[in-house]
Formats: structure tokens, C-alpha cells, sequence
């Protein structure tokens, strides 16, 4: 299935974070915290201002982004877990 967000939300996937600490403790599914980092995997066209003009998205597909540990909507397709979210939701671009 495709997704295709509308105005000026985002679709991300959660990236694991390590379950490994630094000195090799293993930490257990039940324990661990949700990823505050995702993937773009779609973005919407932008939102419309007050006087019609369009703000085009500041993310693109493909962005690592960071964002708030209870952001978004969790929807389940074809078996992944997706965030649906404004983009004001998001903290910022995570640059390589």
C-alpha cells in the first residue's frame, strides 16, 4: 500500500535504537524507550497560508528526522508501524 499525506504531514518509521548498551548490557524489549528518531518515507505537499499561498515542506523523503518520544498517530501498514505527524512535529533534520 502507498501512503500519500496530506497538507503538511509526514509519514516516519521509527529506527530501532541500540538495545546494546556501550558496555554490552543487553536491554530487554519491555524496558527499552521508543526511538525518538525516524525515516521519512512520505511527505505532503505543504500547508496553505491565511492568504492561499502555499509553504512548500521543509523535509523531504529520505530525512532522518527527530521528534517528540508521544508525537504523531501510530498507524499499522502491511505489517510496519508508521507515524503520521505534522510537520511541526518534528525537531529537526539529522545531518550525516
Amino acid at each position: 500500500m502507498k501512503l500519500r499525506p496530506l497538507a503538511d504531514r509526514v509519514i516516519v518509521k521509527r529506527i530501532d535504537s541500540e538495545t546494546k548498551t556501550a558496555s554490552g548490557i543487553v536491554i530487554p524489549d519491555a524496558a527499552a524507550e521508543k526511538p525518538d528518531q525516524g525515516e521519512v518515507l512520505a511527505v505532503g505537499p505543504g500547508r496553505k497560508t491565511d492568504k492561499g499561498e502555499m509553504v512548500a515542506m521543509n523535509v523531504k523523503v529520505g530525512d532522518r528526522v527527530l521528534f517528540g518520544k508521544y508525537s504523531g498517530q501510530t498507524v499499522k501498514v502491511d505489517g510496519d508501524e508508521l507515524l503520521v505527524m505534522k510537520e511541526e512535529d518534528l525537531f529537526a533534520v539529522v545531518e550525516k
